[in-house]
C-alpha cells in the first residue's frame, strides 16, 4: 500500500511509520516539523520508501497533496495532556477527511480509545466501574475530544475504520493482538503500541473492517 500516516512523531504514528516500512509499504509521514523524527528515518527521506512532508494537519489545502491517490490514511494525533481541555482530535480529523473528500481517498484509519466506551465485550468490573468511575473523570476531556472525533469520521461518508486501544505501554510488543468488532476485548487492558502498529495496518488494508469500530488489545 501507499499509506499516508498523520501524527508519525508521536509514540502510535511513529511506530506505524516503522512497521509500515518494514512491511514494504510506501509511506508518506506528515509532520509539523521533521526536525522531530529521528534521524534514520530523516536520512531515508524521499528514498523510495518514505516521504516526509512538513505540513499543518489542521489546514486541509496544506495536506490535500500528501493524500492524494494513496491507497490508506492512518490518523494516530492525539493530546498530550489527556487532563486538560483540548479538540485536537476532532479538528484534525475534520481537516483530515474534508482533505480527502477534496483529494480523493477514501479508506480512512483513526486511532480512539476504548477507555470511554464501556459496553459489551467488557467485564462487569471494567463495564460499571472502572471505565464508568475512574478512567471517564480522570480523563473526560480527552475522551470527549475523541468521541467528537469519532462521530467527525462516521459522518464523513469515507470509507472508515476505528480502532480503539486499550493503555498503551512501550517495548517491542508480541507481534499480534485481539480484536472484537463492534464491541470491547475481554480482559484487554494494555497494548504495546508496536502491535496497535499492526493492527493499525492490518485494518487499512481490510475492507471488511470499513464502517465498523474496531477495539484491540
Amino acid at each position: 500500500m501507499h499509506v499516508t500516516i498523520f501524527g508519525a512523531t508521536g509514540g502510535t504514528g511513529l511506530r506505524v511509520v516503522r512497521r509500515a516500512l518494514v512491511q514494504g509499504h510506501r509511506v508518506t509521514a506528515v509532520v509539523r516539523d521533521p526536525a522531530r523524527l529521528p534521524a534514520d528515518l530523516r536520512d531515508r527521506a524521499d528514498g523510495p520508501s518514505l516521504d516526509i512532508v512538513a505540513a499543518d494537519v489542521m489546514d486541509p489545502a496544506a495536506i490535500r497533496a500528501a493524500i492524494a491517490d494513496r491507497d490508506a490514511v492512518i490518523t494516530a494525533i492525539g493530546t498530550r495532556d489527556g487532563r486538560a481541555p483540548t479538540t485536537v482530535c476532532e479538528d484534525s480529523a475534520r481537516s483530515i477527511t474534508a482533505a480527502m473528500d477534496a483529494a480523493g481517498p477514501r479508506r480512512l484509519v483513526m486511532v480512539s480509545a476504548s477507555g470511554f466506551a464501556n459496553g459489551p465485550g467488557d467485564d462487569p468490573l471494567t463495564r460499571y466501574v472502572v471505565k464508568p468511575m475512574l478512567l471517564k473523570p480522570m480523563l473526560k476531556h480527552a475522551f470527549a475530544d475523541m468521541r467528537r472525533a469519532e462521530d467527525v469520521v462516521r459522518a464523513s461518508g469515507l470509507d472508515w475504520t476505528i480502532v480503539r486501544p486499550p493503555r498503551l505501554t512501550e517495548g517491542d510488543g508480541r507481534g499480534r493482538y485481539r480484536a472484537a468488532v463492534d464491541r470491547n476485548v475481554l480482559g484487554g487492558f494494555t497494548l504495546a503500541r508496536a502491535d496497535l502498529a499492526v493492527a493499525l495496518l492490518d485494518h487499512a488494508g481490510d475492507p471488511s473492517s470499513v464502517g465498523h469500530v474496531v477495539s484491540v488489545g
